[in-house]
C-alpha cells in the first residue's frame, strides 16, 4: 500500500501537471519599415558605438563610467538580489532536511504523598525531513516567475548600462559644444576689444563721434556679457559628467574640437529587431512572463497541498543510553490539505494575478509602441538637424563676407557703424546657433543608437 501511494503521489509530480497559462509571446503590429531609410549604412550591432567618435578621451571615460558608476553598481547589486531569491524559491522543488539535538533537565514539583520533588534529564537527536509534492505547479509556477524576474533585473541592468554609455557620450559632446561657443564668445570679445581701443583713439581724435563710441562699446560689452554664463554652464556640466563617472565634481579632460568628432554611422536594423536588442523591452517582457507564471501559482491554491514528511532520532533519559536501539524514534506521513470555504480569499488572489498580468502585457504593448516612436523620431532628428546645419554653415560663411564687407565700407565712408554692427552681431549669434546645432546632431546620432536597442553594448565588470 505505501509503495503504491509514493508511485502515484511521483507519477502526478512529474507528469508536467500544472495549472495556470502557459507563456505565449503576443503579437506585435510591427511596421514594415522605419519612417526614413539610409542607404550604404553598416550594421554595427557588435561594436563599442560611441568608438565611432573616434576620440579616446571619450572612450576613457565611458570605460570609468562602466566601472566606477553607482547607479550601474547599484542594478548589479539588485540583480545578485533576484538571484538570491530565485534560489530561494526554487529550493522548495527539493525535499528539505534539517537535524536537531537537545538537551533539558526538568524539576516537577512533589506530588502529594511522595517524598521529593521528581526531577530527570533529556537527551534528543533526530533528523527531520519535509517535502512538498508540486502536484498542481505551484512552486513550479513561482520558480518560473522568480526565474523571470531574474532574467528582467539583468535586462534592467542593461538598460542602465545603455543608458549610463548614451549620458556620458551625450554629456561629453554637450561640453565640448560649450567649449566651442566659450572660445567664439572669447575671440569675439578680443576682436570687439581691439576695435573699441582704437575707436577710443579715433574717438579722441575727433575722427568719429560718441555715438559710434558708445555703438562699438556696447558690441564689446555684449561679447564680454555673454562669457559668464558659458563659463558657468561649462563648470556645471563638469560637476555632472564627474558624478557619471563615479566621482566628486570636478575638471574633465578633454579630446578632440566638436568640429573634430567623426560622425558616427547610422546603425542598420528592422523594426522587428528591436524586441532582441532593446533591454527595456526584453525587461518588460520577462515581467510579463512572471506575472503570467503567478496566475498558476495563485490558481494552485484550489487544489489539494500534499507533502511527505519523517523523522527519524534517538530520545533518552540518560546520555549514555541515547544511541541504544531502545531510544529510537521514527514517524512519516503525508499531510493533505484543501481548502473547502475560503470566503472568496482564493478567487481573489486569481483575480489580481490576472489583472497584475494585464498590466505587464499592456506595459508591455506600450513599450513597442514607445520602442518604435523614438526610433523614429531619432532618425527624422538626426536626417533634419543634418540639413539645418549644412544651411547654417552656408549662413556662417556669407555672414562672415557681410562682416568684412561692412567693415570694409564702413571704413572708406560709405556707410554708418550701424551696418557693421548689424553684420558682426549677426555673425556671433549664428555662429554660436552653427555650434549648437552641431551638437543637436551628435546628440541626435547617440539618442538613435540609444533607441535602436544596445545590441553593441560591452560586457561590464560584475
Amino acid at each position: 500500500m505505501r509503495k503504491t501511494l509514493l508511485v502515484t503521489l511521483l507519477s502526478l509530480l512529474f507528469s508536467g501537471c500544472m495549472v495556470g497559462p502557459d507563456y505565449v509571446r503576443p503579437p506585435v503590429d510591427a511596421p514594415a519599415a522605419w519612417r526614413l531609410s539610409e542607404q550604404d549604412v553598416r550594421d554595427l550591432a557588435n561594436t563599442a558605438w560611441w568608438e565611432q567618435f573616434a576620440d579616446p578621451v571619450l572612450n576613457d571615460l565611458v570605460t570609468e563610467a562602466l566601472r566606477e558608476n553607482k547607479d550601474l553598481m547599484i542594478a548589479s547589486a539588485r540583480v545578485d538580489e533576484f538571484a538570491g531569491n530565485y534560489g530561494f524559491v526554487r529550493s522548495g522543488l527539493f525535499p528539505q532536511v534539517g537535524a536537531g539535538y537537545e538537551v533539558s533537565r526538568q524539576r516537577n514539583s512533589a506530588v502529594p504523598g511522595a517524598v521529593d520533588p521528581v526531577t530527570y534529564n533529556s537527551y534528543s537527536a533526530v533528523l527531520n525531513a519535509s517535502w512538498e509534492i508540486d502536484i498542481w505547479g505551484r512552486i513550479r509556477r513561482q520558480t518560473e516567475a522568480a526565474n523571470a524576474q531574474l532574467l528582467a533585473s539583468e535586462e534592467g541592468r542593461r538598460g542602465v548600462v545603455l543608458s549610463l554609455v548614451g549620458s556620458v557620450a551625450g554629456a561629453y559632446i554637450n561640453l565640448r559644444n560649450l567649449d566651442r561657443q566659450l572660445e567664439i564668445a572669447r575671440a569675439t570679445a578680443q576682436s570687439r576689444g581691439e576695435s573699441y581701443d582704437l575707436f577710443k583713439l579715433r574717438f579722441e581724435g575727433g575722427v568719429i563721434s560718441l555715438l559710434e563710441l558708445s555703438q562699438n562699446k556696447s558690441q564689446y560689452e555684449e561679447a564680454l556679457a555673454s562669457i559668464p554664463p558659458l563659463e558657468k554652464a561649462i563648470a556645471q556640466q563638469e560637476n555632472g559628467l564627474s558624478v557619471l563617472l563615479g566621482r566628486n565634481p570636478g575638471p574633465i579632460a578633454r579630446g578632440k574640437d566638436i568640429d573634430q568628432l567623426t560622425l558616427p554611422a547610422i546603425p542598420a536594423g528592422l523594426p522587428s529587431e528591436l524586441l532582441e536588442r532593446r533591454p527595456d523591452l526584453r525587461r518588460a517582457e520577462q515581467n510579463l512572463i512572471a506575472a503570467n507564471a503567478l496566475i498558476g501559482a495563485a490558481k494552485a491554491a484550489y487544489y489539494p497541498t500534499i507533502s511527505l514528511t519523517g523523522l527519524f532520532g534517538y530520545v533518552s533519559p540518560s546520555l549514555n543510553s541515547l544511541f541504544n536501539s531502545q531510544s529510537k524514534v521514527w514517524q512519516y506521513g503525508a499531510p493533505i490539505s484543501m481548502p473547502i470555504f475560503t470566503a472568496g480569499a482564493i478567487a481573489g488572489q486569481v483575480q489580481a494575478a490576472e489583472a497584475v498580468q494585464q498590466q505587464a502585457l499592456f506595459g508591455y504593448q506600450k513599450a513597442i509602441q514607445e520602442a518604435f516612436r523614438e526610433v523614429n523620431d531619432s532618425l527624422v532628428s538626426q536626417d533634419r538637424t543634418r540639413e539645418q546645419l549644412l544651411a547654417q554653415r552656408r549662413q556662417v560663411d556669407a555672414l562672415k563676407v557681410y562682416a568684412s564687407t561692412a567693415r570694409l565700407r564702413y571704413d572708406n565712408g560709405y556707410t554708418s557703424f550701424i551696418e557693421v554692427l548689424d553684420a558682426e552681431r549677426s555673425l556671433f549669434n549664428v555662429q554660436l546657433q552653427y555650434t549648437q546645432t552641431h551638437q543637436v546632431q551628435l546628440q541626435a546620432m547617440v539618442n538613435l543608437y540609444l533607441a535602436m536597442g544596445g545590441g553593441w553594448q560591452v560586457a561590464t565588470p560584475r
